[in-house]
C-alpha cells in the first residue's frame, strides 16, 4: 500500500511539473507574442500596465491584466446555440492540449536513493501513435464550437479546421512514419535515446539529421495543425470575424486563447523530442554528465555569475540614461531589477567560493545531470515556441486554395517520396 501511494505521489509530481511547464510558459508566450510583433513592426509594444506604479516588467504585467479582465467579463451565451456542445468545446480543446504532453519525456531519470524515477508521465509503448491520435482529436473542439455556435462564420471556421486537419495530418503521419523507420521504435523515450548516439563519431544522431525532409514536412504540418499563421484560416479575421470562437466571451474565449498557446508549447516540445534530441545534451551523454559534473557545474555557476553582473551593469546603464524622463515611480524598475541581478550574482559567486562545486559527490552529480537534461529540453522547447511567433509575424496568411495546394500537391508527394526512400535505405542497411 505504501509503495502504491509513493508511486502515485511520483506520478502526481510529474503531472505537476508538466502543468507547470505549460501553464508557466503561457503568460510568457503571450508576452513574447506581443513584444515580438512590436519588435518586428518597429513598435514599443505593451509597457503601460504596472504593479504599484513601479513594476511594469517590460510588459509582463499585461497577461495578468488580461486574466483579470476575462474573469470579470460578462459571459454571454447567444440564443439558438446547442448549449451542451457550446460549453463543452473550449474545455475539450484545452484538455486535449494538456494531455498530449503526457508521453513526452522531459529527462532521463531522477535518482532518489535507490529509487529511479523515469521523467515521463506516461511511458506508453506506442507513444508516437498517441501523439498522432491526440492531435487528430484536437480538431473536435473547434468543429463543435463552430457548429454549436449557430453562426455561419463560426461554422465555416470549423469546416476549414476539419479540411486543414485532414490535409496536413496525412503529411505529418508520413513524416513520423519515416522517423519510425529510421529509429526502429515508436516509443518516445527510445527515440530520444537513439538520438544520443553520434554519427561518424561527431554528429549527433538527431531526427533532423537522419530525416531532414521529414523535419520540414512535420514542422509545416504542425503549423497547420495548430492553426497558426500562415495557416490560421479557421479564425481568419478578415474573412470570418474570429472564426470558430466568434460567439465566445469571458472565460470560454480565454480557454480557446490559452489552448492555442498550449498547443504551441506542446508542439514545440514534440518537435524538440522527435527531431532535436529531446532532453539529450549535445555530445554529453548521461554518463559523461555525471562523470564531469564537477567541472561542468563550476563552469555553469561562473557563467551565471558573469551574466548576472553583466545584466546588473546593463540595467544600471538603462536607469542612468532614462532617469528623469518619466517623472514617476516607474523609473525605479530598472534599478530594482539591477539589485536583483546583483544579488543573484553574489549568490552564485558565494556558491562557487564556499561550496566548491568541483568536489560534489556522485549523488549530486546524478542530480546535476538530471537538471542539465531538463534544462536542455526546456531550452529547445522555448526556441521552437518562439519560432511559432517569428513565423506568424513574418509570413502573410495563405489563401485557402494555396493552403490546399501546398498540402496535397507539394507536401504529400514529398512525404511519400521521403517515406519510400527511407524504407529503401533501411532495407539496404539491414540486409
Amino acid at each position: 500500500m505504501n509503495e502504491m501511494l509513493t508511486e502515485l505521489g511520483y506520478t502526481l509530481g510529474k503531472i505537476g511539473f508538466m502543468l507547470a511547464v505549460i501553464l508557466g510558459l503561457l503568460p510568457a508566450m503571450i508576452w513574447a507574442e506581443r513584444k515580438g510583433a512590436a519588435y518586428m513592426q518597429d513598435r514599443i509594444g505593451p509597457n503601460r500596465a504596472s504593479i504599484g506604479g513601479i513594476f511594469r516588467m517590460g510588459g509582463l504585467v499585461h497577461p495578468i491584466a488580461d486574466v483579470l479582465k476575462l474573469v470579470f467579463k460578462e459571459d454571454i451565451v447567444p440564443a439558438g446555440v446547442n448549449r451542451f456542445f457550446y460549453h463543452l468545446a473550449p474545455f475539450l480543446v484545452m484538455v486535449i492540449a494538456l494531455t498530449t504532453f503526457a508521453v513526452i519525456p522531459f529527462g532521463d531519470a531522477l535518482y532518489l536513493g535507490d529509487k529511479v524515477i523515469k521523467l515521463q508521465v506516461a511511458d506508453l509503448n506506442v507513444g508516437v501513435l498517441y501523439i498522432l491520435a491526440m492531435t487528430s482529436l484536437s480538431v473536435y473542439g473547434i468543429v463543435l464550437a463552430g457548429w454549436a455556435s449557430n453562426n455561419k462564420y463560426s461554422f465555416l471556421g470549423g469546416i476549414r479546421a476539419t479540411s486543414q486537419m485532414i490535409s496536413y495530418e496525412l503529411n505529418m503521419g508520413l513524416a513520423v512514419m519515416s522517423l519510425i523507420l529510421a529509429t526502429g521504435t515508436v516509443r518516445m523515450d527510445e527515440m530520444v535515446q537513439f538520438q544520443g548516439h553520434l554519427l561518424f563519431g561527431f554528429l549527433p544522431a538527431w531526427g533532423v539529421v537522419v530525416q531532414p525532409l521529414g523535419f520540414i514536412l512535420f514542422l509545416v504540418a504542425l503549423f497547420a495543425e495548430t492553426n497558426r499563421n500562415p495557416f490560421d484560416l479557421p479564425e481568419g479575421e478578415s474573412e470570418l470575424v474570429s472564426g470558430y470562437h466568434t460567439e465566445y466571451s469571458s472565460l470560454k474565449f480565454a480557454l480557446f486563447f490559452m489552448a492555442e498557446y498550449a498547443n504551441m508549447i506542446v508542439g514545440a516540445a514534440i518537435v524538440s523530442t522527435l527531431f532535436f534530441g529531446g532532453w539529450q545534451v549535445p555530445w554529453l551523454s548521461t554518463d559523461l554528465l555525471r562523470a564531469h559534473a564537477g567541472p561542468l557545474l563550476t563552469g555553469s555557476a561562473i557563467g551565471a555569475t558573469v551574466l548576472s553582473f553583466v545584466f546588473t551593469a546593463a540595467t544600471w546603464r538603462h536607469y542612468e540614461r532614462f532617469r528623469g524622463r518619466l517623472g514617476d515611480r516607474r523609473e525605479l524598475e530598472p534599478l530594482i531589477l539591477g539589485i536583483l541581478f546583483f544579488a543573484l550574482g553574489l549568490a552564485t559567486l558565494g556558491y562557487v567560493v564556499f561550496q566548491k562545486p568541483w568536489t560534489i559527490d556522485s549523488a549530486m552529480a546524478a542530480h546535476f545531470a538530471t537538471v542539465a537534461q531538463i534544462g536542455s529540453f526546456l531550452l529547445k522547447t522555448v526556441f521552437f515556441a518562439w519560432l511559432f511567433i517569428w513565423v506568424r509575424w513574418t509570413l502573410p496568411r495563405f489563401r485557402y486554395d494555396q493552403l490546399m495546394r501546398l498540402g496535397w500537391t507539394t507536401m504529400l508527394p514529398l512525404a511519400l517520396l521521403n517515406f519510400f526512400v527511407t524504407a529503401g535505405v533501411v532495407l539496404l542497411v539491414n540486409s
